[in-house]
């Protein structure tokens, strides 16, 4: 008899045992998912105009990625619109100007036209020269995302990360390079300022033929003037190191018009007219530029490559600190030039591949799900 009730008592110890590991694996389940949940929905957009005119949004998803609710939106001054991406999502984004649209949405644009004839893109992209806003929302919960001059300059933009983890820095143009552009890239009265590969064609301005390894294409007086105004934005196609940016579980903002002086009220200042290399140098420390504040052990810039009376920007821009890598994507991505380049011209098929973290809390799900089942 004694013995039985032993038994029992210690048949009953071990359920009450096997009901708490079941709970804790439950309770570890419910973690998990609140953790990876963020990551696992993607992202969203918020488009903002604080220019003192309606901007038109262009929307351009890479290949393999979904077309977003909108390719292409009318948005007037001071009011936003947003967008939810799904996780894995790759494209661009960019402002058009000067636009005309019937009633039925038909109608062109003077800057960033997309070449549809309608309001809506339909997964066409920008012609040059524009400003270009590039993001990739990694698998992992890790995005990479990026403000572009390569295709050249129609309108100030910046990108802002909110309630992200990492680096997560603001990046963009705020200066109004449309004032200051040099007559031979300079499109129309000052609508719009061309990179020196749309403007001249050589490989050695886009990077091309002989010129396409990043040992072989070096900036060029033209894209030091781009990075001297705008030090977080990519000048050229393998300006990787302080141009491309990280954050992870993050939703975006995109602001056209933050600060600097709008592009219509910039018409009718005189021009540069002509570029003068000068020998610049580039150099470890702090800098300020066009209003846009940055310190610590970033990169900064002294004599830019690029001397010209009347040169210069004033305005109040975003600041922002910290070390080489918090001013660019950190530096294990440098290793991979030709895809950061590939992301920076909006045509990389590459995702983000999950961080520590993410794997580690992927494992222990399992872990905690075959708890479930086993003792359940």
């Amino acid at each position: 008899m004694k013995e039985n009730r032993n038994r029992k008592s210690r048949r009953s110890r071990i359920l009450m045992d096997l009901s708490s590991v079941s709970s804790l694996a439950l309770v570890l389940n419910l973690i998990v998912f609140l953790v990876t949940s963020k990551g696992a929905s993607g992202a969203s957009f918020t488009f903002v105009n604080r220019c003192d005119y309606t901007v038109w949004p262009g929307i351009l998803a890479n290949a393999g990625s979904p077309r977003l609710d909108s390719t292409g939106f009318e948005l007037p001054k001071d009011s936003s619109r947003s967008f939810q991406a799904p996780t894995g999502w790759s494209g661009r984004f960019w402002g058009r100007t000067g636009c005309t649209f019937d009633g039925s949405g038909s109608g062109t644009c003077q800057t960033g036209d997309c070449g549809s004839g309608q309001m809506e893109c339909n997964g066409l992209g920008a012609a040059p020269p524009v400003t270009l806003a590039e993001f990739t929302l990694g698998t992992g919960g890790q995005d990479f995302y990026d403000v572009s001059l390569v295709d050249g300059y129609n309108i100030p933009m910046i990108v802002e990360g909110s309630g992200g983890s990492g680096l997560c820095a603001s990046t963009g143009c705020t200066a109004d390079l449309n004032r200051q552009c040099p007559s031979e890239l300079r499109v129309g009265e000052g609508d719009a300022c061309k990179s020196a590969c749309e403007a001249f064609g050589s490989p050695e301005y886009c990077c091309s033929g002989a010129y396409s390894t990043p040992a072989t294409c070096k900036p060029s007086v033209y894209s030091e003037m781009f990075k001297a105004a705008c030090p977080r934005s990519y000048s050229y196609a393998y300006d990787d190191a302080t141009s491309t940016f990280t954050c992870t579980g993050a939703d975006y903002t995109v602001t056209f018009c933050p600060s600097s002086p709008s592009q219509k009220s910039s018409r009718g200042t005189t021009p540069v007219t002509e570029a003068t290399p000068t020998t610049g140098s580039t150099s470890q420390g702090s800098g300020s530029e066009s209003g846009i504040s940055y310190s610590g052990n970033g990169y900064g810039y002294s004599g830019s490559g690029y001397s010209s009376s009347g040169y210069g920007y004033s305005g109040t821009g975003y600041s922002g600190s910290g070390s080489s890598s918090e001013s660019g994507s950190g530096q294990t991505m440098l290793t991979d030039g030709s895809w950061l380049a590939g992301l920076a011209m909006g045509d990389s098929p590459r995702t983000a591949s999950p961080s520590i973290p993410q794997s580690f809390l992927m494992a222990l799900t399992a872990v905690s799900l075959l708890f479930s089942f086993l003792y359940l």
